[in-house]
């Protein structure tokens, strides 16, 4: 069985707009524009994408800020380091959750 996930197809993503090239063109332009340099570094933003493409496991998007962070003179250990900030605040995300199971329990439990 073939994977899902076809690294060929980051190259490819332009086409996702063949049908509505109008939005796609507006994607784009705000796409560029929040990675232009700004009050944050172009390398800080690729640490930040990457860190939330991690959080939202989008292995096209791990792939592209990657290469991202070092075209921008990030190292592996800055990318490691904001993975693992992604991985602690999508974990502290997870376990807040239990409370409500918490609470479920002792409304049943009382």
């Amino acid at each position: 069985m073939a994977d899902y996930y076809d690294e060929n197809d980051l190259s490819r993503f332009a086409e996702i707009g063949k049908e509505r090239p109008d939005l796609m063109e507006k994607f784009f332009a705000w796409y560029g524009a929040t990675l232009e340099e700004g009050a944050l570094t172009k390398r800080e933003k690729a640490l930040i994408g990457l860190a939330v493409a991690h959080a939202i496991q989008c292995p096209y998007c791990i792939d592209s800020f990657a290469q991202t962070c070092l075209e921008t003179g990030g190292n592996t250990e800055q990318m490691t380091e904001a993975i693992h900030v992604a991985s602690s605040v999508r974990g502290g995300a997870a376990l807040i959750h239990g409370l409500q199971a918490l609470r479920s329990v002792e409304k049943v439990s009382m």
